[in-house]
């Protein structure tokens, strides 16, 4: 199938849409979640960090140049490649380790781990571990939104493969009934753990699928977070003013494997060189030296300021407590069952 193309070499925002400083926080966020998920997977290596863990590595521009287009009180919610989206919504590095190293001091005390990272403070509503588990909840959220008539939106992140689940034709089916305030987004990095889209989607222009029910779809060049700034302040303008859910195929890249356990030895060697000329870090940082935001000296500022803070966090969550033995009984839904007498 022809894919559409992409409008990825736009110029950057004017300045009464980002301002300076809003710009630089979008390239120091995209940092950050770069340089973090590659100490996280040192830590992993190290046996820091136990179970499963999947990078965003590659995937930043997405949650950054969507979080920069949102409020503070919008709701975000995604599935388990979720690390970056958090340090997106602005959540601290050193709760975030600290929660994949299982520590109290973690985000959601040591129990959720690199799957489900949590930050209700900052109305991050989690990752779920299960393949399009989140779609429902982000429908039931914007439910709750607009029988609230709160002024607010909610994002739900989801993956390509998520994409065929029955849960999301249900889902979008009554969001676009109810005209529920929902943007999906569709972070689409072409392989469903090692599967390529092609072998599993009859139809690869996914935002597609939205003329199904009825809603706005659009393809966004998923590695320039000006792009997914523009698209994303679009479109939740018009979702907050009541225009409904709409559907968005975010076109992206991992660079590493599915998790830390996969090799990703299913795509060749040059598929993997050509994608990284399209990194979205260095470009973002090119753009805005072109435009005059900054100069080196400035992003080199920046990048140290993150390192460090990286390693302090690493520091900080191999410095925490453990969860005590009784923890284990605490934060649950239902009460244990009394012990017999």
């Amino acid at each position: 199938m022809v894919r559409l193309p992409l409008q990825s070499d736009a110029p950057l925002k004017s300045p009464d849409e980002l301002t300076r400083e809003q710009l630089l926080l979008m390239y120091r966020r995209m940092f950050l979640i770069r340089r973090f998920e590659e100490k996280t997977g040192q830590q992993y290596g190290l046996g820091k960090i136990g179970g499963f863990c999947h990078l965003y590595i590659g995937q930043e521009a997405v949650a950054v140049g969507t979080v920069m287009a949102l409020r503070d009180n919008d709701y975000t919610i995604d599935g388990y490649r979720d690390h970056g989206h958090a340090l997106a919504r602005g959540t601290p590095p050193k709760v975030v380790m600290a929660e994949m190293f299982g520590k109290t001091s973690g985000v959601a005390k040591g129990k959720g781990g690199s799957m489900h990272i949590f930050d209700r403070s900052r109305n991050f509503l989690g990752g779920y571990g299960i393949v399009g588990g989140q779609i429902p909840l982000a429908t039931g959220v914007g439910w709750a939104i607009k029988y609230k008539a709160e002024d607010k939106v909610c994002v739900c992140f989801f993956g390509d493969a998520a994409i065929n689940q029955g849960s999301f034709h249900e889902a979008l089916n009554m969001a676009a009934i109810w005209k529920l305030p929902v943007i999906y987004i569709v972070e689409n990095n072409r392989y469903g753990m090692g599967t390529p889209i092609e072998l599993t989607c009859a139809v690869e222009d996914l935002f597609e699928r939205a003329s199904a029910y009825d809603m706005p779809g659009e393809a966004v060049d998923g590695m320039d977070a000006m792009a997914m700034y523009q698209s994303v302040r679009k479109h939740v303008q018009q979702v907050r003013a009541g225009g409904g859910p709409v559907l968005l195929e975010a076109r992206t890249y991992r660079f590493r494997g599915h998790s830390m356990s996969d090799p990703a030895t299913y795509r060749t060697k040059q598929e993997l060189e050509d994608e990284l000329r399209k990194d979205p870090v260095p470009r973002l940082k090119l753009d805005l030296i072109k435009e005059g935001v900054a100069g080196e000296d400035e992003f080199n500022r920046i990048e140290e300021e993150v390192k460090a803070e990286v390693e302090a966090a690493i520091v900080f969550a191999g410095q925490s407590p453990d969860p005590a033995p009784e923890e284990l009984f605490e934060d649950i839904v239902a009460p244990l069952p009394s012990e017999p007498t």
